[in-house]
C-alpha cells in the first residue's frame, strides 16, 4: 500500500501536513459543535472523531519517509542489485 501511495506521488511531507491540519480541524470542529450542540458530550465526540485522524496521517507519513529513504539508497545501486533486493523483500514478506 505504501509503495502504491508513493508511486501515485504522495510524499511523506503531505501526510505530515494532513496530520497537522487534522489537529487544527479537530479543535475547530470541537469549538463549532460546542456552540451549535446542546449536549457538550456530543461536541467533544466531534472533536475527538476528527482528532483521531492525525495519528494515522503521521504514521503513513513515517512509512512513506522510510519508502523514500529506501528508494534513495536503492537508486545508488546497480539495477540488477536493486531487482535482487526487491525479490528478496517479496520473499521475506511472503514468508518464504
Amino acid at each position: 500500500m505504501i509503495r502504491a501511495l508513493n508511486r501515485m506521488g504522495i510524499r511523506s511531507g503531505m501526510m505530515y501536513t494532513a496530520g497537522l491540519i487534522s489537529v487544527g480541524a479537530s479543535f475547530v470542529s470541537w469549538m463549532l459543535s460546542k456552540e451549535m450542540e446542546q449536549d457538550i458530550a456530543r461536541a467533544d465526540r466531534w472533536g475527538l472523531f476528527v482528532g483521531e485522524w492525525a495519528p494515522t496521517f503521521f504514521a503513513i507519513g513515517v512509512a512513506l519517509r522510510i519508502e523514500e529513504t529506501r528508494q534513495e539508497i536503492m537508486s545508488g545501486r546497480p539495477e540488477e542489485e536493486m531487482r535482487q533486493e526487491e525479490r528478496m523483500g517479496r520473499r521475506m514478506t511472503a514468508g518464504i
